[in-house]
């Protein structure tokens, strides 16, 4: 990921860390023109979510109070003034979840918050429960949006639970997770078996298996798609080092190869929301632009194929 700073826009950079009363640039653009974030519907539920969410996953594993705790301050604001919500995290991101309750806790955001968590690494009830016991104390929360089984480790026994929870009320979604493609079908067959609310799956212009089965049957059974490593874990920054933006990015409001990548993922109905992990101010503000303006034609996600093989 290091290598994104130098294509970032310039207006990307001023955006970083400019406030004015209090409030990013970002969002008085929108207020100036009116805009708001793409919203996609949870099928099971039919409520809205922002389409830019925000993965933890080395981002927040930082030690508290120093210069990174302070980043991420101003990165969260800037998510939820540009309109965001959806937060992603796991007991299992080092200390990822301890650092962001507080940070929501102290800023008085938690309210804002869609936080999805997950059950991971645990073998059997009382193991999952313990756990997720434990991440509502490092959350500071009683209840979470979304509780998923991650990679799918244990998940008969850890969706029973989240289905318990939910019945508690606990949490309001359920979810099963993977991130490699060589376990798409066997999520594929978990997700058919027990149709949670949202499923979680590495998509991005190089990684495109997800087109094959999963997204077809999100689709049909009325499944959220939460896409994760969209950069393909910074990788598509450098098979695009030294390339410029196709001609017709401005017309679709890309200004970087960041909002080039989340457009793309997006572009397919069947993605809710995408989620990439940052703890730099700047490339927050880079990211959220995703969220607004047109998405990628069939011909236009193509084009981006071609130029980033």
């Amino acid at each position: 990921m290091s290598t994104r700073r130098s294509f970032l826009g310039q207006s990307s950079a001023v955006l970083a860390g400019a406030t004015f009363a209090g409030t990013s640039w970002l969002s008085l653009a929108q207020a100036a023109s009116g805009a708001t974030m793409l919203m996609r519907k949870i099928p099971s539920s039919g409520e809205a979510v922002p389409a830019i969410g925000m993965g933890t996953s080395g981002s927040f594993e930082i030690t508290p109070g120093g210069p990174e705790y302070t980043a991420l301050k101003e990165v969260l604001k800037l998510f939820f003034d540009g309109g965001a919500t959806l937060i992603d995290t796991a007991p299992t991101y080092s200390n990822a979840e301890d650092v962001l309750g507080p940070l929501l806790a102290d800023a008085k955001l938690r309210p804002k918050a869609f936080i999805a968590t997950k059950l991971s690494g645990v073998v059997g009830r009382d193991q999952g429960l313990a756990q997720f016991q434990k991440t509502l104390k490092s959350l500071r929360t009683d209840k979470v949006e979304l509780l998923q089984v991650h990679n799918l480790g244990d998940w008969k026994t850890q969706i029973a639970l989240a289905r318990e929870l939910k019945q508690q009320g606990k949490i309001k979604y359920t979810g099963i997770t993977h991130y490699l493609d060589s376990s798409h079908d066997a999520l594929a067959d978990v997700v058919q078996q027990t149709k949670p609310d949202f499923l979680q799956i590495n998509y991005s212009v190089t990684n495109r298996g997800a087109e094959k089965r999963l997204f077809p049957m999100a689709k049909e059974l009325g499944v959220a798609v939460l896409a994760n490593r969209n950069f393909n874990d910074g990788r598509l920054f450098n098979q695009v080092k030294g390339k410029s933006l196709p001609g017709w990015a401005a017309e679709a409001g890309i200004t970087s190869w960041a909002q080039m990548f989340l457009k793309f993922a997006l572009s397919d109905e069947a993605v809710t929301a995408v989620i990439p992990a940052t703890g730099k101010p700047d490339r927050q503000s880079d990211n959220l632009k995703a969220g607004f303006g047109p998405l990628l034609t069939a011909a236009q996600k193509q084009e981006v194929i071609q130029l980033v093989s």
